[in-house]
């Protein structure tokens, strides 16, 4: 065998404890290995991520088979955020909500190769040996979907309610394993975990307190799972069904955004090439104390956007202004955007989110696409998700 039991056992919500039906999933495991191994994909991606993505997708299968609620709550979430089930594909009239589909098992390759494997983090979704591979687990995982055994323990969220004192500690084991074990979860959260991992601080030494005490903290303050929600919010997803509710504006309209749209005639956005054009802005339009350098960090920097919101103030990005396809931007370059707007999406700390769907609310982003390809239209369609899956604390900050 290839996955043995620990390093299966290690992913299900009973861990440590082995239960029954363990071997028949890990037999499953295996057989997707196997089914892997055989693949193209396997000829550019390490087999230890094919280990991973096999353990992953059989928690997807364990979790169709009990209806333990963790792939009903994505797909359900997708569908109000976005108004389809799985991101990237169309769900036709073959599609059965929250049980096996062929969409799923596609999506799944996709989302464990994009998120674990730094090489292909931009693999384009309908990738040839994306679908291949898919397909394949798809068939032996329909072969055997009528007879396999409800998987022991996997169905930890059913009956649990919030307001019930005797769930809360059973609501707090939910969460730790969602976040540190989940097949859906701990994909999107691989690269923070990658940086936290590699604080010199924290791994120093024989002393593991300080790693634990900030994976406490990160299962507290950082998003996780393919949505970018934080573990309180994927709980009440899948223990109420409840999307976490939008924040509202008590704190009144920004002054920067007040004093931007004035001196710029009601335009939310602008563009410098250089900080000195920029800084020039801040001191002659804004009224921001003369002979300074202004957030002078972005000296070395060009290409300048400028953005403001109601709610936050001011955000600025550098290095992107090329990429935005406004009328009123003279540094609009599309050969530079055609290979670079992509990037805004999907690499942490390039671009401040808002500043993207900005310009999506506007068609101002017409050149992302996944490298490599033409397809404009699946990125737009998905744009939003796209920033969810890479982004993370990176969307939601």
């Amino acid at each position: 065998m290839d996955i043995d039991i620990k390093d299966f056992i290690f992913r299900q919500p009973s861990f440590p404890k082995e239960v029954v039906t363990d071997k028949y999933y890990l037999a499953v495991a295996n057989k997707l290995m196997a089914i892997f191994k055989r693949s193209a994909l396997a000829q550019v991606v390490h087999e230890s991520v094919g280990k991973r993505m096999s353990i992953g997708l059989t928690g997807y299968f364990q979790d169709i088979i009990a209806d333990a609620g963790i792939w009903r709550s994505f797909t359900d979430a997708n569908r109000k955020l976005y108004g389809f089930a799985v991101p990237f594909h169309f769900a036709g009239e073959e599609y059965v909500d929250y049980e096996l589909n062929r969409e799923d098992v596609r999506f799944m390759v996709w989302y464990f190769v994009a998120m674990s494997y730094e090489d292909m983090r931009d693999i384009y979704p309908h990738d040839a040996r994306i679908i291949e591979l898919a397909d394949n687990w798809f068939a032996y995982l329909d072969s055997i979907y009528e007879d396999s055994p409800e998987p022991e323990d996997f169905n930890i969220a059913r009956g649990l309610e919030f307001k019930d004192p005797e769930d809360q500690e059973a609501i707090y084991h939910l969460g730790q394993w969602l976040f540190l074990h989940c097949y859906l979860m701990t994909p999107a959260f691989a690269m923070t975990l990658s940086e936290i991992m590699s604080d010199p601080e924290l791994m120093s030494g024989e002393d593991i307190t300080k790693l634990h005490s900030r994976m406490e903290q990160s299962m507290m303050e950082d998003p996780t799972g393919p949505l970018a929600l934080y573990i309180i919010e994927w709980l009440r997803l899948i223990i109420e069904g409840k999307l976490p509710e939008k924040k509202v504006n008590d704190k009144g309209v920004h002054p920067y955004y007040t004093k931007f749209m004035e001196v710029t005639g009601g335009r939310r956005i602008q563009y410098f090439a250089d900080y000195k054009q920029m800084n020039e802005f801040f001191i002659e339009k804004m009224g921001w104390d003369k002979n300074q350098e202004h957030l002078p960090v972005l000296k070395d920097s060009g290409y300048f956007c400028v953005l403001v919101n109601p709610e936050r103030g001011m955000l600025v990005a550098r290095n992107v202004a090329k990429c935005i396809a406004d009328p009123d931007n003279p540094y609009y370059d599309k050969e530079y955007a055609s290979a670079h707007a992509f990037d805004l999406l999907t690499v942490r700390g390039k671009c401040p989110a808002d500043l993207v769907k900005f310009a999506y609310e506007n068609d101002w982003l017409p050149d992302a696409v996944f490298p490599g390809t033409d397809d404009k239209e699946l990125v737009k369609t998905n744009h939003d998700f796209i920033m969810r899956c890479y982004l993370q604390q990176y969307y939601r900050d």
